[in-house]
């Protein structure tokens, strides 16, 4: 059944009405006036593409109007309005959401209450927000078919706002892939200066904020823009590529400026507003500005639109007057042909159609319809509509149509044009919204050479420079090179080289940290089982030499010898070459500890019995005589043991209080070589110079008293043998820390071992040893009467 009602291109009645806003024609500012006018849009410029798009909206009411499936038996009509200013056209608006001009509060009756059930439009952000609250306080649904800011998504402030257009953050998020694709830095972002242009600004500065990319220019564009100044500017800083976010009359403006001005070979990244406006095309000179690369959300063929501008007789009536015209409903164009019409720029076609469809779809679930009929009794209230709307799930065009909680679209994808030199179009690649984005690089050709243009501040460090960044953009910057023990991860962090981890190393220039060799002196390296095999042999010399001084603890030798205090100075040395075998293996808090502990105290008693023995040999032969009575007591309190053991007790409680200060811990030693770790123990000098002072000055002592008896009888001379102990001892520590000076690495604590050892085999060997000698080899010399006949010659030859 046909349900067309004969009307003009702006009104058509029907059992609902929808409200319809194009700015057919244009106010680019508000009017400067003294007193209250009507505005009148007619005396506008024309815009072909706005009135193209009121045409899909008559074309989608009478495709709705003849369909037997959607609303059968229902009619709809419309009511539009030339919305073409921003603060100027609030008399459509009241005109929509009153009856019989007059405004009907919700707390009173609602026996008339306008048909309008929904509202589609407007074109632009600012008309939307300007306009929404009128329709938001009455839960009108308000479609728009190009609203494309974000503020609009915030249901709070916009609850029967739904739209069939993506907003700004979809597009924007295509213009930052494509930047990425071709690998550009450097961009400008000339935008409209209203709330969508902003919007867009905003969304993309947070977009590009933690990424590479850079914003050299930003500019808003209004219709009194100093294009030279402007393009003077985007040259001085070097800008190839410009993102001209602008609606479809400034793009004209903008493009016709460069073309005036010479401001040529940029690569211009186009919006939804003009990707694909066929009259930039047509400008003569459009070649020189360089190439132009458009996203849209593809152009879909509409069947049967064709049809109805050729068909339709008043495509382009400016109605009846006597028919109650209003202003603002008057179009101008008498000079259009049908073709005109329908090569007009396509963009925002299918929007409209969605968006009449959606409520058409909104209105069948309202009315409950089905079976070929629709329940008329069912009061239709426009928030009934919303609700039905919200929920919308239905094909079109082979498109889902669906809307998410934010009254967004959740279906389309966006196309990327690339404006070809045959003046049109082309599609080369697209962006679907689950984040497949693909782009036929090949089927652009490049303004100049032909190859990919670029656009940086800085050109790309090398591979392992960091980036220091110059000025206030971050894509301006000098190139450091990352140091030894550092590399750089460009996907985490461009800007600061990341030091190497302690096991791990790096050349100058490295992108990552290679595993350091970790090296200390293993139990079986040739050096430590030398040594250990060294200490060994002493521990079984002094085993024996124990066993040979008590077989012969009654002759001279041994008793001259020290004694009884001779087992005790083995039983040291024996203990004291523990620490030898602590040197090697992978060092620890005990390893470390015992390195040094049993050699320092039990050396220490060595050191404390030498220095007794050696003042007793003095003693004896030079004080006793003059100073008697000091011999007395030394011989009454056994002085010679409260020496050793008061040094024992001394070095005891120093070296218990150096650990507990301060206790040896393994440390890796990194800074000596550049691939390799030393392991070794961390020892504080200025903590452990307790103890070794102590033995230091026992080692002093020893060496005075020693040395006075020098020239005592020979044969019976141990401060000799004692003398020339101390030699050899200081000797080797002397040797030891020249080549811990001059060595650094691994085996340090192989000369610490042997120096240990050679320390506790100097005593051994040039002390003891040569008491066996005598003991085995003459035992004519280990007589009492030898020793006294050598005693009564050294006194024979002081007395003269």
């Amino acid at each position: 059944m046909e349900k067309i009602l004969k009307g003009s291109e702006f009104r058509q009645d029907g059992d609902y009405l929808i409200g319809g806003l194009f700015d057919v024609h244009l106010s680019s500012k508000s009017p400067n006036h003294q007193r209250p006018e009507a505005f009148t849009c007619s005396n506008q410029p024309f815009i072909l593409t706005s009135y193209r798009r009121l045409q899909i909206m008559r074309f989608s009411v009478e495709q709705i109007n003849n369909s037997t499936d959607l609303l059968p038996n229902v009619s709809l009509g419309y009511e539009i309005f030339d919305h073409c200013s921003d603060t100027q056209n609030f008399p459509s608006i009241l005109k929509l959401i009153s009856v019989n001009n007059i405004i009907q509060p919700w707390g009173e009756s609602s026996r008339n209450i306008s048909k309008v059930i929904a509202v589609v439009g407007t074109y632009t952000s600012t008309e939307a927000i300007t306009v929404a609250p009128f329709f938001m306080t009455n839960l009108i649904p308000m479609v728009s078919y190009g609203a494309a800011s974000s503020a609009l998504s915030k249901k709070k402030s916009y609850p029967s706002f739904l739209r069939t257009v993506h907003p700004n953050t979809d597009i924007l998020e295509v213009f930052f892939k494509i930047l990425q694709e071709f690998n550009w830095h450097w961009v400008s972002f000339l935008y409209t200066d209203d709330d969508y242009g902003t919007d867009a600004l905003n969304l993309f500065s947070n977009i590009i904020k933690e990424t590479d990319i850079c914003l050299a220019y930003t500019k808003s564009l209004e219709e009194n823009t100093d294009y030279p100044l402007m393009f003077r500017q985007l040259e001085s800083r070097g800008v190839n590529v410009i993102i001209a976010f602008v609606l479809e009359w400034t793009a004209e403006d903008l493009i016709k400026g460069a073309i005036k001005h010479n401001f040529t070979n940029k690569v211009w990244i186009a919006g939804d507003g003009w990707s694909l406006n066929k009259r930039i095309h047509m400008e003569k000179g459009i070649r020189n500005i360089g190439t132009v690369v458009g996203v849209a959300e593809p152009a879909v063929p509409i069947p049967g639109f064709r049809d109805f501008i050729y068909s339709s007789k008043g495509h382009c009536s400016n109605g009846n007057p006597d028919q109650g015209r209003l202003c603002n409903q008057i179009s101008n164009c008498n000079n259009l042909t049908a073709e005109d019409i329908i090569n007009a720029d396509p963009s925002f076609s299918f929007s409209v159609y969605s968006a009449i469809y959606a409520i058409a779809h909104a209105l069948h679930n309202t009315l409950q319809c089905g079976d070929g009929s629709c329940n008329r009794t069912i009061p239709v209230k426009p928030h009934m509509v919303l609700a039905a709307m919200r929920k919308s799930d239905f094909k079109l065009l082979n498109q889902r149509i669906r809307f998410n909680e934010n009254g967004d679209p959740n279906f389309g994808s966006y196309s990327i044009f690339y404006w070809n030199r045959n003046g049109e179009a082309e599609e080369i690649g697209s962006y679907h919204f689950d984040s497949f984005f693909h782009i036929n690089t090949t089927k652009i050709q490049w303004h100049g050479n032909g190859e990919v243009p670029t656009s940086f501040c800085s050109k790309a460090c090398p591979v392992g420079f960091s980036k220091k960044q110059e000025g206030i953009y971050k894509c301006c910057f000098i190139c450091t090179i990352c140091p030894t023990g550092t590399y750089i991860n460009t996907t985490e962090d461009p800007y600061n080289c990341i030091s190497c981890k302690e096991t791990e190393w790096s050349y100058p220039g490295s992108t990552t940290c290679n595993l350091r060799q970790v090296e200390y002196v293993t139990f079986f390296d040739s050096g430590s089982i030398v040594i250990m095999f060294g200490a060994c042999i002493l521990v079984a010399l002094t085993v024996a030499i124990s066993a040979l001084f008590s077989i012969n603890f009654a002759t001279p030798v041994v008793r001259s010898a020290g004694g009884p205090m001779c087992f005790l100075i083995l039983g040291c040395l024996t203990l004291s070459s523990l620490s030898v075998f602590f040197y090697f293996g992978k060092p620890t808090v005990a390893s470390c500890v015992l390195r040094f502990f049993p050699f320092l105290l039990f050396y220490t008693v060595c050191l404390a019995c030498f220095v007794v023995r050696s003042f007793q040999i003095v003693c004896i032969f030079k004080i006793a005589a003059k100073f008697p009575k000091l011999l007395s007591w030394w011989r009454t309190y056994n002085g010679q043991w409260l020496v050793i053991s008061l040094a024992f007790v001394i070095q005891t409680v120093l070296l218990i209080i150096v650990y507990s200060v301060s206790t040896p811990k393994p440390y890796s030693d990194r800074l000596l070589y550049l691939d390799k770790l030393i392991l070794g123990c961390d020892y504080k000098l200025k903590v452990m110079c307790g103890p070794v002072i102590f033995i230091s000055l026992l080692c002093c002592l020893c060496f005075i008293f020693s040395y006075m008896g020098k020239d005592l009888p020979k044969n019976y001379n141990e401060a000799k043998a004692i003398t020339f102990c101390l030699l050899l001892l200081i000797l080797t520590w002397i040797i030891f820390a020249t080549a811990s000076i001059l060595y650094h690495g691994k085996h340090i604590s192989t000369f610490n071992a042997l120096a240990v050892l050679s320390s506790l085999y100097s005593f051994l060997l040039w002390y003891f040893v040569p008491k066996c000698y005598i003991i085995i080899f003459y035992p004519n010399k280990n007589t009492q009467q030898h020793f006294q006949g050598l005693i009564q010659n050294y006194t024979k030859a002081i007395s003269q």
